[in-house]
């Protein structure tokens, strides 16, 4: 493969195309400033304005959030994974259907897989703009996105009525529902008392992985932080494994599916036959399959990346043991 042909699955941080409209909540004040990232795989966008990067389907999506300080997602549901870590910044995720059951603060490289079947949101409380990265269980990334009842409602008050089809309509442009489609209805009392509402707990102590203490891990070795017998146990249909300057390789490997690269601190070099590239936090790069290769840090100082790749596990709600 050549160096040219490689670059085209390289979805570098500058390049990112933004989408301001891809969601219900999208003129709903304190959500208006969001950014919404669709780098791997068709995402969860309800708007036809998501632009897609790499279209090449991997078992999972790829994604990111980019917002302003005080600037929130607001509270929803997924039908299969969604796992972020943090690029930059510092946010708040917090969950339940008002966004009270429970909060947890996350900073640069710290992960959290959120548990399927449950509301969640997360806000930038930094000091300037943040970005954090996202991972989506199942190519069709669980077929969208399950919002609280007053999210609809609300967003409905500032123009924007979500179809029945999963896609937005803005009233404010002059756009009303097609003939035939109805709106989306919002879950009834009985959906919601089926929503779970985890404890601080059960969150915290499951699913939330700080970043310093995966480094320190290691020094052993590439930390498998998501996967059946990873840090944070869980069989979402992609494993997720955290490898630093102490544990990478110049030998090089390969995979029988498709792979994702994506370094969140340092600089990175991939190589492989016929070519050579370098990675900077917040780039994302898609590894074929067979392709050996290897990622070891181009400079000197502090290096990590995330490495992501689908398993045989089917897409689906959150792994008990």
């Amino acid at each position: 493969m050549t160096p040219e042909e490689m670059e085209k699955r390289i979805v570098r941080y500058g390049d990112l195309i933004p989408c301001k409209t891809a969601f219900i909540d999208a003129h709903t004040p304190g959500s208006d400033q969001k950014e919404n990232f669709t780098i791997i795989g068709g995402g969860v966008s309800e708007s036809p304005d998501q632009h897609v990067h790499i279209a090449v389907p991997h078992g999972f999506n790829i994604g990111a959030a980019g917002q302003p300080p005080k600037c929130r997602n607001s509270l929803h549901n997924h039908r299969t994974a969604e796992v972020f870590f943090v690029l930059s910044g510092r946010w708040r995720f917090f969950w339940g259907e008002r966004g009270d059951a429970g909060e947890v603060i996350l900073q640069e490289g710290d992960i959290v897989n959120i548990p399927t079947n449950m509301f969640r949101g997360f806000e930038n409380i930094g000091t300037d703009y943040g970005m954090i990265m996202a991972v989506l269980g199942g190519d069709d990334a669980g077929g969208g996105v399950i919002w609280a009842p007053h999210v609809i409602e609300d967003a409905k008050d500032h123009g924007l009525i979500l179809g029945e089809n999963g896609k937005l309509y803005d009233t404010k442009t002059g756009e009303r529902l097609p003939d035939g489609v109805a709106p989306m209805a919002v879950l009834t009392e009985a959906e919601l008392n089926q929503v779970n509402v985890p404890t601080p707990m059960e969150v915290v102590g499951g699913y939330v992985r700080r970043y310093l203490d995966m480094v320190a891990l290691a020094h052993s070795g590439a930390v498998k932080v998501i996967g059946e017998k990873g840090l944070i146990r869980d069989r979402p249909g992609f494993e997720i494994d955290l490898i630093t300057r102490h544990c990478a390789t110049d030998q090089p490997h390969a995979h029988d599916r498709p792979s994702v690269l994506m370094p969140v601190k340092g600089h990175w070099r991939i190589a492989w036959e016929g070519g050579a590239t370098t990675l900077a936090p917040g780039d994302t790069m898609s590894v074929p399959e067979h392709l050996p290769h290897s990622a070891v840090p181009s400079m000197t100082g502090e290096a990590a990346l995330y490495h992501i790749i689908a398993t045989d596990d089917p897409a689906g709600p959150t792994w008990v043991a």
